[in-house]
């Protein structure tokens, strides 16, 4: 069984990302410490809160470092919710730098008459460039939001989905080499979710023997 390494620093929604990735066939371990990374094919970085509390506790586990290095050497990470917010270098949500392993800052969304924020429910993804997430060709896929900030990548070749807010769209998901995180909650999108994780997985048993 595929062994995935679920970083709990305290700020995550784990109970049910472990579920999601235990009902297919997931062996799912705990990491609060770098000991318990070494054994792990894949890491995954929930999260739940505010941008400058998460990295507070991330600091202070003292993985910092070991999740930046895991992703020096291409090997695979999925950031979900706040887990996606905190690849990128900074946040209008905080002053803290995020772990700087994708390029870009993340945006407040932008008030708009008839758009509550934060941006909560069911939206269907706008594709954009093909990844083992969404690979071309993928069914229309409705995923759970519950966001008030979106990611704005450096280069835009690294968003593979967007969703629908306010007068545009905003990033809903990236993915650049080995490392991949969705804003939204695969773990709570029912079937698509349950879909993604399931793509994301026969990936790294393609790519990871």
């Amino acid at each position: 069984m595929t062994r995935i390494g679920l970083i709990d620093y305290g700020m995550g929604n784990l109970h049910s990302v472990q579920r999601a990735l235990e009902r297919l066939g997931c062996t799912v371990v705990a990491v609060q410490n770098t000991t318990a990374m070494d054994t792990c094919r894949a890491l995954v970085l929930p999260g739940v809160g505010a941008f400058d509390p998460a990295m507070e506790r991330l600091h202070g586990s003292g993985l910092v470092p070991a999740i930046q290095g895991w992703c020096a050497q291409g090997r695979p990470l999925l950031g979900i919710c706040l887990g996606l917010q905190l690849l990128f270098d900074s946040s209008d949500e905080g002053q803290r730098p995020g772990l700087g392993l994708i390029r870009g800052h993340v945006a407040a969304l932008p008030r708009c008459p008839g758009h509550p924020i934060p941006h909560m429910g069911w939206e269907p993804l706008l594709p954009a460039s093909a990844s083992p997430l969404l690979p071309e060709g993928s069914p229309e896929a409705w995923m759970y939001f519950v966001h008030s900030f979106a990611a704005v990548p450096a280069d835009p070749a690294c968003i593979t989905a967007r969703v629908a807010f306010g007068t545009g769209a905003v990033t809903a998901a990236v993915w650049q080499g080995s490392l991949g995180a969705c804003q939204f909650h695969p773990e709570k999108s029912a079937e698509a979710g349950e879909a993604l994780l399931r793509r994301w997985l026969r990936w790294l048993e393609a790519e990871r023997p």
